[in-house]
């Protein structure tokens, strides 16, 4: 049975965008929102994509990011705040026999912080195109900056290695796995975050400290299966562990179910549990208790869970020359954070006896599409 258009994109693309076909040509615009636990993030997103020849493929995009932060590491430590962040990427894609050759690069800019990200990908199919094998090597270096100090300036380097493969294994399921190798060096710490330590009178506060260097490792392991009333499963399992002593392990599963002629509904779950990193405490004994050391809630032991709905509708359009279809889709996920070794601090009592902290986070998307 064939699937229309979108339904096909939507179930098959988290686990087959390698495959030696060019994309489609369309304009996205996306409008997000994050709240929770203190943050508002907020913003628009403009992509498009166009194709030229059959062999050439070209992609740029356009994201903003208001942030508005009183998040409990604000309010215990620091001053709430509001910055914007504006990242702007441009991509080629080259298609030639069944390899796909693409590289882009990424600018991101905001008051204290400066990303500069470049790529290069290939991937291949194999055997009647039932199989694909890509590569990628990404290179960033940053400049780290803080907030009212001019003076303060430091970089960041960053590298990433992927390797993938993807298999259709039957008519109805494609599986595929998934490594990915980053390398990190220079000042990798926040500059506004702090860890505090024992004192006669209760504790108090000194700058973190981190390593120079930070080596992760990350596995995906994805399947997607179609059932047989027109409805797609996809489901995924990844672990990831880092040089730091940080371990996580998360699961996810996906359900997408097209409704009348023109509807799609996706219905999805994730788990996510993290093991805190060597150096991290939520209470040091001492002053300079030892040589690295973090606070950041991030860096602690947590678990997380999210649960999710989105609702599309395509409309082809016939009596454009110009445009195809059309889309829309609203999303709505709802995210909880559990938190088992740090404390929330605007509770007042025994250093180290404070609440454990948790909360919960709505993200809202929207989206517009025109493929053309």
């Amino acid at each position: 049975m064939q699937l229309k258009p979108l339904v096909w994109l939507l179930l098959w693309l988290p686990v087959a965008a390698q495959a030696a076909v060019l994309a489609e040509e369309r304009l996205d615009v996306l409008y997000h929102r994050y709240d929770g636990g203190g943050m508002d993030i907020k913003g628009p997103s403009v992509l498009v994509r166009k194709n030229f020849a059959e062999k050439v493929s070209v992609n740029a995009n356009y994201y903003v990011d208001q942030v508005s932060g009183a998040s409990v590491d604000v309010v215990t430590t620091a001053s709430p705040y509001t910055e914007e962040r504006i990242e702007k990427s441009i991509g080629v894609d080259y298609l030639t026999g069944k390899t796909i050759y693409s590289v882009g690069i990424n600018a991101s800019d905001e008051d204290d912080y400066i990303g500069r990200t470049a790529y290069f990908s290939v991937s291949q199919d194999f055997f009647g195109d039932l199989t694909t094998v890509s590569f990628s090597y990404a290179q960033g270096d940053d400049e780290v900056r803080r907030r009212g100090d001019r003076a303060f300036s430091e970089d960041l380097s960053r590298r990433s290695y992927k390797v993938g493969l993807s298999q259709v294994l039957t008519r109805d399921l494609i599986v595929s796995l998934g490594h990915e190798l980053i390398t990190d060096s220079g000042y990798l710490n926040n500059p506004y975050r702090s860890v505090r330590f024992l004192t006669p009178t209760g504790y108090a506060y000194q700058p973190e400290v981190y390593p120079g260097t930070r080596t992760s490792e990350a596995w995906a392991l994805r399947a997607s299966y179609y059932l047989p009333w027109r409805a797609a499963l996809h489901a995924e399992h990844r672990w990831f562990e880092d040089s730091w002593g940080i371990e996580a392990r998360d699961w996810s599963l996906a359900f997408v179910q097209p409704l009348y002629q023109h509807w799609l509904l996706e219905l999805r779950v994730r788990q996510y549990r993290q093991e805190a990193a060597d150096f991290y405490s939520d209470l040091f004994p001492y002053q300079d208790a030892q040589n690295f050391m973090a606070r950041d809630k991030e860096m602690s032991s947590f678990n997380s869970r999210s649960y999710g709905v989105s609702v599309s509708y395509q409309q082809r359009l016939d009596s454009l020359r110009w445009a195809e279809r059309f889309g829309v889709q609203l999303g709505l996920d709802r995210y909880e954070y559990d938190y088992r070794d740090f404390r929330d601090l605007r509770v007042n009592t025994t250093a180290g006896q404070e609440p454990l902290y948790s909360f919960d986070a709505l993200v809202t998307s929207f989206v517009v599409t025109l493929w053309y």
